[in-house]
């Protein structure tokens, strides 16, 4: 029962985060959807650290590992709302803007994430 309640508390404020990041990030044009791209490439990275650095170093509960990788980086970052964005610039005729955004949301998730492990190990990132 405690992991349900602290993944609804920790999400909770991943999503208020988000909300914020939506406002810092927000382009008047709606041209490019710079908002989702920052926190799904920061959540990438998080997520890569979190889980390198502090699960395996420190001896965290599974309902904490549960609540910051599910319920905090999970409500922070957005799938859903990358694909409703990229059919949208496909629908308005912006196709090739449409395939940058998923060529950089997924290339530089996992670029990202790679630099996330590796600066937990302490090796130089390449």
């Amino acid at each position: 029962m405690i992991s349900y309640l602290l993944v609804g508390l920790a999400g909770s404020l991943g999503a208020m985060l988000r909300y914020w990041v939506g406002y810092a990030f927000f382009d008047e044009s709606g041209m490019f959807p710079y908002a989702t791209l920052t926190v799904n490439l920061i959540g990438s990275f998080v997520l890569a650290l979190f889980t390198t650095a502090f699960v395996r170093k420190f001896s965290l509960p599974g309902h904490v590992k549960t609540a910051i990788g599910t319920g905090f980086i999970g409500s922070f970052t957005t799938f859903s709302t990358l694909s409703v964005e990229t059919v949208t610039l496909f629908e308005n005729g912006h196709i090739l803007l449409g395939a940058v955004y998923i060529f950089v949301s997924i290339l530089g998730g996992l670029a990202m994430s790679r630099i996330g492990f590796r600066m937990q190990k302490g090796e130089a990132v390449r």
